[in-house]
């Protein structure tokens, strides 16, 4: 149920705020999570993208280009998409999006516009021979390393003593699993007296 009148469900409306929003909105929705290494170090779980942080395209899903390529060889031979995929793409596997598996790249431009970003070795070929940068969407990348300054290190102290801070108000209260837990302490201490 819905419970405020200022927020919308519906879908349209959604939208439309989504692909109308601000640039200082898309700074925000071009969010990226950030390594298991950082999230650790910085206690922060997502950053928004900006020009010289090093990404990776994260691990998921399996993409159309691919299973087309599968069916082509397991016609021939009988393999695993597993094993078809460490054939062409070496061991780090099973990525979002057909420049899945691809090394750590330095983004050149974040395109607020498009809600797209370009990275340094994503590439393709056009007909006439020339390269030009793909596009990459900003939920398919992880950050590996952050483009530190002061103001970034303000926004990430500034979050992880948020979080810090709501971790510590929720620390004393019982979920429902600890209350239906019997063998906690203070569980047996009740039951025995």
């Amino acid at each position: 149920m819905k419970r405020n009148n200022q927020v919308t469900c519906s879908r349209r409306k959604n939208r439309k705020r989504h692909f109308n929003a601000p640039s200082h909105v898309r700074r925000r929705l071009m969010s990226a999570p950030l390594s298991k290494e950082l999230r650790l170090k910085y206690n922060v779980r997502s950053m928004p993208v900006r020009k010289d942080d090093e990404v990776q395209i994260r691990l998921l899903l399996l993409c159309y280009w691919c299973r087309l390529e599968a069916t082509k060889v397991l016609f021939g031979a009988f393999m695993t998409f597993q094993e078809l995929f460490e054939q062409f793409y070496g061991e780090n596997l099973v990525m979002r999006g057909h420049f899945k598996g691809q090394q750590v790249g330095k983004v050149t431009q974040v395109y607020r516009k498009r809600f797209c970003l370009y990275i340094e070795r994503i590439q393709r070929e056009k007909a006439n021979g020339t390269t030009v940068n793909v596009a990459v969407h900003p939920s398919k990348v992880v950050i590996v390393k952050l483009k530190m300054d002061k103001n970034r290190k303000e926004i990430l102290d500034r979050r992880a003593k948020g979080r810090l801070a709501k971790q510590a108000a929720t620390k004393g209260k019982y979920t429902e699993e600890t209350a239906m837990d019997t063998s906690s302490p203070s569980a047996a201490a009740t039951s025995s007296a």
